[in-house]
Protein backbone atom coordinates (compact mmCIF):
# COMPACT_ATOMS: atom_id res chain seq x y z
CA UNK A 1 0.00 0.00 0.00
CA UNK A 2 2.45 2.54 0.97
CA UNK A 3 4.70 1.65 -2.30
CA UNK A 4 1.55 3.28 -4.12
CA UNK A 5 2.59 6.31 -5.69
CA UNK A 6 -0.14 8.54 -4.11
CA UNK A 7 0.81 7.29 -0.43
CA UNK A 8 4.29 8.28 -1.48
CA UNK A 9 3.22 11.69 -2.53
CA UNK A 10 0.97 12.60 0.01
CA UNK A 11 3.99 11.31 2.34
CA UNK A 12 6.20 13.93 0.62
CA UNK A 13 3.26 16.75 0.90
CA UNK A 14 2.87 16.34 4.81
CA UNK A 15 7.22 16.69 4.97
CA UNK A 16 7.17 19.60 2.77
CA UNK A 17 4.18 21.49 4.51
CA UNK A 18 4.74 24.17 6.35
CA UNK A 19 4.16 24.86 9.99
CA UNK A 20 1.05 26.98 9.51
CA UNK A 21 -0.44 24.37 7.12
CA UNK A 22 -2.86 21.59 8.84
CA UNK A 23 -2.75 18.21 7.04
CA UNK A 24 -6.51 19.44 5.57
CA UNK A 25 -4.44 22.38 3.86
CA UNK A 26 -1.95 19.59 2.68
CA UNK A 27 -4.65 17.41 1.95
CA UNK A 28 -6.39 20.38 -0.28
CA UNK A 29 -3.21 21.14 -2.57
CA UNK A 30 -2.95 17.77 -3.75
CA UNK A 31 -6.64 17.35 -4.40
CA UNK A 32 -6.26 20.94 -6.11
CA UNK A 33 -3.65 19.41 -8.25
CA UNK A 34 -5.43 17.09 -9.54
CA UNK A 35 -3.98 14.23 -7.76
CA UNK A 36 -6.81 12.58 -6.73
CA UNK A 37 -10.35 13.47 -5.51
CA UNK A 38 -11.39 14.22 -2.11
CA UNK A 39 -13.12 10.70 -1.09
CA UNK A 40 -9.90 9.30 -2.34
CA UNK A 41 -7.58 11.81 -0.90
CA UNK A 42 -9.70 10.90 2.93
CA UNK A 43 -9.22 7.00 2.14
CA UNK A 44 -4.92 8.04 1.83
CA UNK A 45 -4.96 10.14 4.53
CA UNK A 46 -6.90 7.52 6.98
CA UNK A 47 -5.08 4.67 5.51
CA UNK A 48 -1.84 6.72 6.71
CA UNK A 49 -3.13 6.87 10.10
CA UNK A 50 -4.13 3.58 10.56
CA UNK A 51 -0.72 2.48 9.41
CA UNK A 52 1.02 4.57 12.01
CA UNK A 53 2.78 6.68 9.42
CA UNK A 54 0.38 10.28 10.13
CA UNK A 55 0.10 10.91 14.08
CA UNK A 56 -1.12 14.04 15.10
CA UNK A 57 -0.67 16.37 12.58
CA UNK A 58 2.41 15.36 11.07
CA UNK A 59 4.48 12.41 10.47
CA UNK A 60 5.37 9.93 12.73
CA UNK A 61 9.32 8.82 12.79
CA UNK A 62 7.92 5.97 10.18
CA UNK A 63 6.35 8.42 8.05
CA UNK A 64 9.49 10.77 7.90
CA UNK A 65 11.28 7.52 6.83
CA UNK A 66 8.57 6.71 4.29
CA UNK A 67 8.68 10.58 3.13
CA UNK A 68 12.64 10.89 2.95
CA UNK A 69 13.00 7.59 0.81
CA UNK A 70 10.19 8.65 -1.69
CA UNK A 71 11.90 11.91 -1.89
CA UNK A 72 15.38 10.14 -2.66
CA UNK A 73 13.18 7.90 -5.34
CA UNK A 74 11.56 10.94 -7.13
CA UNK A 75 15.07 12.87 -7.35
CA UNK A 76 17.06 9.38 -9.18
Amino acid sequence: MIDDILYRVTLLGILKKKPEESLEDVMEILIDTGMYEKPEATKVFDALRASGHIVGEGLSFIGVDAAQKAEREFKQ
